[in-house]
C-alpha cells in the first residue's frame, strides 16, 4: 500500500463505503479532508449543516435528480475520527445505490480512499496511536468474545498506557544515568554505584516482564493457535474434528483413506481460538491422489504449532511399541516435547476405564519426557475436555480477565527490549561502563517506541494500514 504523504492528507479529501457491500437497511459513505463539508452541500443543496447534528437530506445528482435520501452526518475538525473535517451519509443499503452515490461524491472532487487510510489519518493527525490503529482492525476481526473484548480495551487506550508509563520510566532512567556520565563528581557521588539506578533497572525489568506475559496471552487470543491432526488411516483424526468443531465437517467413513486433502475449520473452546487442521492419513500408499494429500499432511505438520497424534488405542500399538515410537515412525523424528500432544482414541473400547488402567513403564517414561497423553472417545466424547484443558495449558493459555490484545510485532519489540535492558543491567554491574548502559537503554526506547508508532518506519505502517478495510 502507498501511503499519504502527511502534507497532503489535509488537502486530499478521500471517500469510501464503509459498509458491508449488499443488501441492508443502511449503508454508509464516509468522506474525510477539507472538501468533505463543500461536497455535502453540493451534494444535498443545503448551505450548512451543524457539526454532530444529523440533518435528513436528499442526495442529488449533477442535473438535479435524486440519488437516495437519508442522513447526513458531520464533524468538524480536529473532533472527528482522522482529525479532519468529517462527513458520513447514510442513505438505504445496496450495491447500486451506494455506488451511485460514491461516484457523485468523486464527481464532486473526492477520492477513492485506500485500504485502512481513515484510521491512518486518525494515526497521522494524533488523533490516535499505533496500538489503538491496529486494535480497531482486530476488533473487527475478532474470533471471540474475549478477543473483542481485549481489542477494544485496546482501542480505548489501556495497552498505549502501559507502554507509555514504560516508556516514561526508560526515559527518566536514562536522564539519571546521562546525569551520573556527564557530572560524575557532583556532589562527591557515585551515581552509578549508588544503587539508584539499579533499583529503577531492576523495577523496569520486572514491569517489562509483566506486559511481556500479558501481551502473549494477548497474542494467542488475537491469533489463536494452529492445531494439526494427524495419525495413520481410521485412527479417528476426521471424527475428532467434529467433535471440537461441534458438527460435522470431515466425511467419516470405515474405508482407510476417506481423507485425502487437508481440511480447516477454526473453533474457539475455553476462550482460545484454535484453527484445526484434519490431514490424510500417513502411510505408504500407491493411489497418486493420496499421495499428494499425504504430502500436504506432512507440510501442514511441520508448520503446526501444536501436533495431535491420533492413534486407535485397539489396533495402532502392538507388542513393546510405545506411543513415541509410532511418533517416530510416522513423522520421521519425534517431535518436540512443547510441539506434540498424544491422543488415544477408542478409549471406551478398552476393558477398564482410564482411571481404572495402571500406568505402563513405558507411560511412565514417556511422562517422565514431558510428553503426555490424552485418552478420548469420539464415539462417546469422553476425554475432549480434558483434551481442551491440555492444549490450552500446553500453550500456556490463561487470559486474565483484563487481557489486551497484542500482535507477533509486540512480542518482538518487548522481547527487544528485555534485552536491551539485560545488556543494561550487565554493564551496569559487571562492567560500570555509563556509556554502554546509556547506549543499551537508548535501543531499549527505541524498540519500546516502536509498539506506539513513536519511533516506526514507513514500511511498517504500511504493512499495519493496508491490512484493513478500505472504508477504515
Amino acid at each position: 500500500m502507498q501511503m499519504p504523504v502527511k502534507a497532503q492528507s489535509g488537502l486530499t479529501t478521500i471517500a469510501a463505503i464503509a459498509t458491508p457491500l449488499g443488501r441492508g437497511g443502511v449503508g454508509i459513505i464516509r468522506l474525510s479532508g477539507a472538501k468533505a463539508y463543500d461536497i455535502a452541500c453540493q451534494l444535498t443543496g443545503k448551505s450548512s449543516f451543524t457539526p454532530r447534528l444529523a440533518s435528513f437530506c436528499r442526495f442529488y445528482q449533477a442535473d438535479g435528480t435524486i440519488i437516495d435520501e437519508g442522513l447526513v452526518l458531520y464533524f468538524k475538525a480536529p473532533h472527528s475520527f482522522t482529525g479532519e473535517d468529517v462527513i458520513e451519509l447514510q442513505g438505504h443499503g445496496g450495491v447500486i445505490l451506494q455506488n451511485l452515490l460514491l461516484a457523485r461524491v468523486f464527481e464532486l472532487g473526492a477520492k477513492q480512499a485506500t485500504a485502512g487510510e481513515f484510521s491512518y489519518r486518525a494515526f497521522d493527525n494524533d488523533k490516535l496511536d499505533l496500538v489503538q490503529a491496529e486494535a480497531i482492525a482486530d476488533a473487527i476481526d475478532a474470533t471471540s468474545a474475549a478477543a473483542a473484548s481485549s481489542a477494544i480495551r485496546s482501542l480505548s487506550g489501556e495497552f498505549s498506557d502501559k507502554i507509555n508509563q514504560l516508556l516514561e520510566q526508560l526515559i527518566h532512567l536514562r536522564l539519571h544515568v546521562e546525569a551520573a556520565i556527564d557530572f560524575p563528581d557532583e556532589e562527591d557521588v557515585d551515581f552509578l554505584s549508588d544503587g539508584i539506578i539499579q533499583d529503577k533497572l531492576e523495577q523496569t525489568q520486572a514491569q517489562i516482564q509483566q506486559v511481556l506475559a500479558t501481551a502473549k496471552q494477548g497474542q494467542m487470543l488475537r491469533d489463536g493457535i494452529h492445531v494439526v491432526l494427524a495419525g495413520r488411516p481410521n485412527a479417528g483424526k476426521s471424527s475428532l474434528l467434529n467433535r471440537l468443531a461441534g458438527q460435522e465437517r470431515a466425511i467419516v467413513t470405515e474405508v482407510a483413506g476417506t481423507t485425502r486433502d487437508t481440511l480447516s475449520e477454526t473453533v474457539v473452546l475455553n476462550g482460545l481460538t484454535l484453527h484445526l487442521t484434519d490431514t490424510a492419513g500417513l502411510r505408504d500408499t500407491e493411489d497418486t491422489v493420496e499421495r499428494i494429500g499425504i504430502e500436504r499432511a506432512r507440510t501442514a505438520i511441520m508448520q503446526a504449532d501444536i501436533l495431535l497424534l491420533v492413534y486407535d488405542v485397539t489396533r495402532d500399538i502392538e507388542g513393546e511399541s510405545t506411543p513415541l515410537q509410532l511418533a517416530e515412525q510416522l513423522f520421521g523424528e519425534l517431535p518436540e516435547a512443547k510441539r506434540l500432544l498424544i491422543i488415544a482414541n477408542k478409549s471406551d473400547l478398552l476393558a477398564t476405564s482410564s482411571s481404572d488402567r495402571l500406568l505402563t513403564a513405558a507411560q511412565i517414561k514417556m511422562q517422565d519426557k514431558g510428553y503426555e497423553q490424552i485418552d478420548v472417545s469420539c464415539e462417546t466424547g469422553a476425554g475432549i475436555e480434558d483434551l481442551v484443558d491440555a492444549l490450552c495449558a500446553k500453550v500456556g493459555f490463561h487470559p486474565p480477565e483484563n487481557s489486551l490484545i497484542a500482535r507477533t510485532r509486540h512480542l518482538d519489540a518487548l522481547r527487544r527490549t528485555a534485552s536491551y535492558l539485560s545488556e543494561a543491567h550487565e554493564q551496569l554491574i559487571v562492567f560500570k561502563a555509563g556509556e554502554l548502559v546509556a547506549e543499551s537503554l537508548r535501543q531499549a526506547q527505541g524498540s519500546l517506541g516502536e509498539i506506539t508508532g513513536e519511533f516506526s518506519a514507513d514500511d511498517l505502517l504500511g504493512k499495519i494500514f493496508g491490512s484493513f478495510c478500505i472504508g477504515k
